[in-house]
This record gives C-alpha cells, sequence and structure tokens, in this order.
C-alpha cells in the first residue's frame, strides 16, 4: 500500500520505492494494466495470475482478447543497483508514461500511473467513493 511520485528518466528507468521492492522480489513481472496504468506483480502471484488466464475458455472471444492484451504485453524485469526498473517501451506509450509517474500499492500488486492520468482518476472516483463502498458491501471496518 501507499502512493509515490518519481521522474521517470530519458531512458524508461523508474525508481521503485524500497517498500515495494522488498515486497516483489529480485525479479518480477510488469504488464499492461486496466486504466491506462501498468501492473507490476511478484512472481508467485504472476504464475498464479497465468495459470487462471489459461483456465479460461479459448472459444470466447473476451477471454482470447483479454489474455493476449494481459500475456502479450509482460515482461520481466529486475531493479539495477539503484533501485530502479526499465519499463520498456511498449508498456510506457500503453500508460502514457513520459516523466513524472505515481507509483502505488493495490493489495498483491503495484500499479505505475502517469502522474496526469492518476490524478484524473482520482478526481472521477472520490466523489463516488461512499457509493461505491456501498455496492462492494461490508468490507470489515472501512
Amino acid at each position: 500500500m501507499g502512493e509515490y511520485r518519481h521522474a521517470m528518466d530519458d531512458k524508461g528507468r523508474l525508481f521503485m520505492p524500497a517498500r515495494f521492492r522488498s515486497g516483489l522480489g529480485e525479479r518480477f513481472v510488469v504488464t499492461k494494466g486496466l486504466d491506462r496504468s501498468v501492473f507490476i506483480y511478484n512472481l508467485p502471484a504472476w504464475e498464479a495470475i497465468e495459470a487462471r488466464l489459461r483456465e479460461l475458455p479459448f472459444t470466447r472471444a473476451d477471454a482470447r482478447a483479454f489474455t493476449r492484451f494481459f500475456l502479450a504485453g509482460a515482461a520481466e524485469v529486475e531493479p539495477d543497483r539503484q533501485g530502479r526498473i526499465l519499463l520498456p517501451t511498449n508498456l510506457r506509450e500503453h500508460a502514457s508514461l513520459v516523466r513524472e509517474c505515481v507509483v502505488i500499492g493495490v493489495g498483491e500488486r503495484v500499479e505505475i500511473w502517469a502522474e496526469e492520468t492518476w490524478e484524473a482518476y482520482v478526481d472521477a472516483t472520490s466523489s463516488t467513493a461512499e457509493e461505491l463502498a456501498e455496492k462492494l458491501g461490508d468490507l470489515g471496518g472501512v
């Protein structure tokens, strides 16, 4: 959990906060995320996701489309000595990552957002947070 802001350098390297690196491990997977973001998973979580995707019926067009979207854009990365990861060009383009980025912890994954995309998303959803919580039901004291 948490929200951190970092600038991506001209080579596409982004500092990954130590708090997230410790949970992700020495190597982890980055892929196209939803809402124009990049998702990051540690290897065990990624393997579980791959297994669930393999169980989807390949005869369904929506299952094939999502599996292609999610798996074709994936890459395994590891931080350098300074704690930076090199984001592949396809993922930077998918999430419109140019310079200022927001790195957030969301349960079993980390997400990377372009700062302006994140701020627009927060503005759009914060006004409906109570309504969303009501629809989701009891969240154990949230």
